[in-house]
């Protein structure tokens, strides 16, 4: 519902309006391409569209979107424009001073650039490449989008809906969201949809209202008149969905201004209805009548419905569907009889088997959201090469990381890569090196300086002559190694150290039981400590996450996913190995 907008401030006029969309973020879309086509039917016209998440074009396309472009300088520079998607860039000073906190344009100075400059602002091929596959497919994808079911309805409903289909869903999101308050006009006989007159009727919905009307379960209060068949009955379904959408369209007329007159007296108790009152009557537009007479309270009631119409009119206000009910069927005959001949001869109702999305489907469905196929089911197929983790990780850690994320350089026209153990512990050795053993990750690097703390400095001090004796940085590394020795040995002996697995030397285990029996402190410092084994280490606990997963999502397959390892499903139940 689109409306002719004032100037307000620097903002020429325009045309604008507001949708609330609800659940349905289809409905979102398809203005999406709306304000695309009007754009493009009408090439001087430019078009901005956000949500409540914001510029939410931009996030659908965030993965391809320019280093400066974010959420604090995105304002006014997101447009359609000849039927394209526009950005309107950084201005030249701001971009060679690198500035991003540099202001948004005004509308005014965005209208300005895209009218003379527009070839110059059209989006990267990328980002308009992932806005048009949302609203590709239409207007032909509005008829998928829709579903057609048996309702048993009370007559009046069927005829309403004849006249306004749309109708459906303000009754639907009125019974979906209902409240205890709502159901008050619901605990007594229907006053303006009684139970009595029922037809079997088509009704079209969407496929978001009529999940919304199926997936909730309600008893209907034994006052109301309407009861529901047993479930084995043929048409209980159809029975159900009558009755709960009737009870939405009796919702939605007991909040009616013709049932409900406070509504009407909220509008007529303003400064402006007074100030408009008062102009009637300085123009003698009651012609001398007496307050309270019949003439003055017929002229009376005719100047309140004009003064509200024009007030709804003013606000952007829509008459509530309550009201228009109601004049709808005031106007419209109802033939019963006629509506019983046609429920003999209906057409069929549509498959709900869409409703019920198997794990594999749902599968696919990310799948096909992602922009990727899935890995192939058939052994033979699947390629246990992992070649590219190694370039994949290596290019992950020269990427920019900072409190808002990580930059992920696994891109989704790639190749994917599936998973196995002796390839991925190749890459991780090409990655680590081959001295990677000697030195752990909290090793400091021998060029590196060291500070000591006075306590050290004092201890130094009394196994030295002179204060002033300096220590070369490889003394201080070996020292350092000594200590970090002693800690490996001591740590062990302990739970933390028998829980990483370690290489073996070689040695027998012969000389193991020796070296044991001898006692902890015989030749302790002197025998080598088999270093751990950080590949398997890292594999084993990648594999032991991604396990107690259970297949949902988790740390471990984000984390490869976003460098396009996709780990097999773990089919070893016996715990062995």
């Amino acid at each position: 519902r689109l409306s002719s907008l004032p100037r307000p401030g620097e903002t020429p006029a325009h045309i604008g309006g507001t949708t609330l969309f609800g659940d349905n973020v289809e409905d979102e879309w398809f203005i999406v391409y709306l304000v695309r086509e009007i754009t493009r039917e009408f090439p001087g016209l430019a078009a901005r569209i956000d949500d409540n998440d914001g510029e939410f074009l931009l996030i659908e396309a965030a993965d391809f979107l320019p280093k400066w472009l974010n959420p604090e300088n995105s304002e006014n520079r997101v447009f359609f424009y000849k039927g394209e998607l526009h950005i309107i860039p950084l201005s030249e000073t701001a971009e060679q001073d690198c500035d991003l906190s540099a202001p948004c344009p005004t509308i005014p100075q965005a209208l300005a650039l895209l009218s003379t400059r527009s070839e110059e602002f059209l989006a990267a091929e990328p980002i308009r490449a992932a806005v048009n596959k949302r609203i590709d497919g239409y207007p032909e994808k509005i008829q998928a989008s829709l579903h057609r079911a048996r309702c048993f309805l009370p007559a009046g409903i069927v005829a309403v809906l004849r006249q306004r289909p749309s109708l459906v869903a303000a009754a639907v999101q009125a019974f979906y969201l209902r409240d205890p308050g709502d159901l008050r006009a619901c605990r007594r006989p229907f006053r303006t949809f009684p139970a009595e007159q029922r037809v079997m009727a088509l009704v079209t919905f969407t496929r978001c209202l009529y999940a919304q009307l199926v997936q909730q379960k309600f008893v209907p209060d034994r006052r109301s008149g309407y009861t529901l068949p047993a479930p084995s009955h043929p048409h209980y379904r159809a029975y159900e969905l009558g009755m709960k959408l009737a009870h939405g369209f009796e919702i939605l007329c007991s909040k009616s201004s013709k049932v409900a007159p406070d509504a009407k007296r909220n509008v007529l108790s303003g400064p402006l209805w007074e100030r408009f009152l008062r102009s009637l009557k300085e123009k003698d537009y009651f012609k001398g009548e007496m307050e309270g007479s019949v003439k003055y309270l017929e002229l009376l009631h005719m100047a309140e419905d004009h003064f509200q119409q024009s007030v709804a009119s003013e606000s952007s206000v829509e008459v509530s569907p309550g009201d228009e009910i109601l004049t709808l069927l005031q106007a419209t005959s109802i033939d019963l009889k006629e509506f019983e001949r046609e429920a003999a001869c209906l057409p069929p109702e549509d498959d709900d088997g869409w409703l019920d999305i198997t794990p594999d489907a749902l599968d696919q469905m990310l799948k096909v959201t992602r922009n990727e196929s899935l890995p192939s089911t058939n052994e033979e197929e699947q390629k246990y090469d992992l070649e590219t983790v190694a370039e994949s990780m290596k290019a992950f850690v020269s990427k920019v990381s900072s409190h808002e994320g990580a930059e992920m350089p696994w891109s989704s026209d790639e190749s994917h890569v599936t998973f196995d153990v002796d390839s991925f512990t190749k890459a991780l050795d090409r990655i680590l090196g081959a001295d990677s053993e000697e030195l752990d990750s909290d090793d400091l690097d021998e060029e590196e300086e060291f500070d000591f703390s006075d306590g050290d400095e004092e201890d130094l001090d009394a196994g030295n002559q002179s204060q002033d004796q300096k220590v070369s940085p490889e003394e201080l590394v070996g020292s350092l190694k000594s200590y970090m020795n002693e800690m490996d040995r001591e740590l062990a002996q302990t739970n933390i150290g028998k829980s990483f697995t370690t290489k073996k030397r070689g040695a027998s285990s012969v000389e193991a039981a020796t070296s044991e029996s001898a006692g902890p402190d015989s030749g302790a410092e002197d025998a080598e400590l088999a270093p751990v084994d950080v590949d398997m280490n890292l594999v084993a606990n990648l594999l032991e996450s991604y396990s107690a997963q259970a297949g949902l999502a988790g740390p471990a397959s984000n984390i490869l996913q976003s460098m396009g390892v996709y780990l097999p499903e773990n089919t070893d139940h016996t715990g062995s190995s």
